[in-house]
């Protein structure tokens, strides 16, 4: 658990692992709790199920403002989302069925395999796109027909997936999808799936996940510098831990209280690495998300520190 507590006027220090954008200056962190969910594939999803199990266990999941994930984060903040209005808290603030609406589906998503036969078949039949192989297995196995607007309204659930061509993340919730250079669009009726896809769409096979949003009305804010129509159409989405492998930037600015359950790999040694470009670039990729978690992880601990 990472506390912050801000300046007297809101601006955070240079070292904070979030970027901060246009409006953020006027803002100070609030009272409330945020829980942010890392990347890191179904190993990620199952490593979640668990801290949310615990969380529920201690009473503490009705006391969240919001949830932020990524990649396979998302996979584990979807299924909550899903079922977090059956869950039942009673008078404790311990769901007894947490077990077979969250943890259950998880574990029989970690059984299936759904990225591989996804890339194969995508692969061989070019005329849909692994990202949409992807996402009707998430529709088939996880979400249903549930959309962005069945979610509850508190917590708010942040899926986050990151926009190709604004180079920054793209937001889905309940309330609003927002990309803070192209703009925001209120109300989205978006699938669950199509949300948890992005998010979750892994370079470079399950990426890109293509969201047509030409037919949405889209809102211009303060900063918006990418409004044009081109921008505003079919949004080329890839996994959101490229931009934000912790799921912070969502959560660290809004609330005093932050936790992150960091459910990433361990970057192992390779005494022969491979020569042949394929297998090399995955490795650069590895090395690369490694260091740039692990920076994120540092600056969230020394804020945890600063403020003992």
């Amino acid at each position: 658990m990472a506390q912050d507590i801000p300046a007297a006027d809101g601006v955070l220090g240079p070292a904070d692992p979030v970027r901060f954008i246009p409006g953020d200056e006027a803002k100070a962190p609030r009272q409330g709790t945020g829980l942010c969910l890392s990347g890191g594939g179904f190993r990620a999803m199952l490593f979640h199920a668990g801290v949310l199990w615990r969380l529920n266990e201690a009473g503490r999941l009705p006391g969240l403002d919001r949830i932020s994930s990524v990649s396979g984060g998302s996979l584990t903040a979807g299924v909550l989302a899903r079922y977090w209005n059956a869950l039942d808290f009673g008078g404790t603030g311990v769901a007894g069925n947490f077990e077979a609406l969250v943890v259950k589906p998880l574990r029989a998503t970690a059984h299936r395999e759904i990225d591989i036969p996804a890339v194969l078949t995508g692969a061989a039949l070019p005329a849909t796109s692994i990202a949409d192989r992807v996402t009707k297995a998430y529709r088939e196995h996880l979400f249903g027909d549930v959309t962005l607007h069945d979610l509850p309204v508190r917590p708010r659930f942040v899926f986050n997936a990151t926009n190709l061509a604004s180079g920054v993340l793209m937001r889905f919730s309940r309330p609003f999808l927002a990309d803070y250079r192209v703009g925001r669009v209120p109300e989205p009726a978006l699938p669950l799936a199509v949300a948890v896809a992005a998010s979750s769409a892994f370079p470079p096979f399950l990426s890109p996940c293509t969201v047509d949003l030409s037919g949405e009305t889209w809102v211009t804010d303060p900063g918006n510098d990418l409004t044009g129509p081109e921008y505003r159409g079919r949004v080329r989405l890839t996994d959101g831990g490229v931009y934000d492998n912790l799921g912070l930037e969502t959560v660290w600015k809004l609330y005093r209280t932050v936790l992150v359950s960091d459910g990433g790999g361990r970057l192992t040694a390779e005494a022969d690495p491979h020569l042949d470009w394929p297998r090399q670039l995955l490795r650069v990729l590895d090395v690369v998300d490694n260091q740039v978690r692990a920076l994120r992880k540092r600056q969230v601990i020394a804020a945890l520190k600063s403020h003992e």
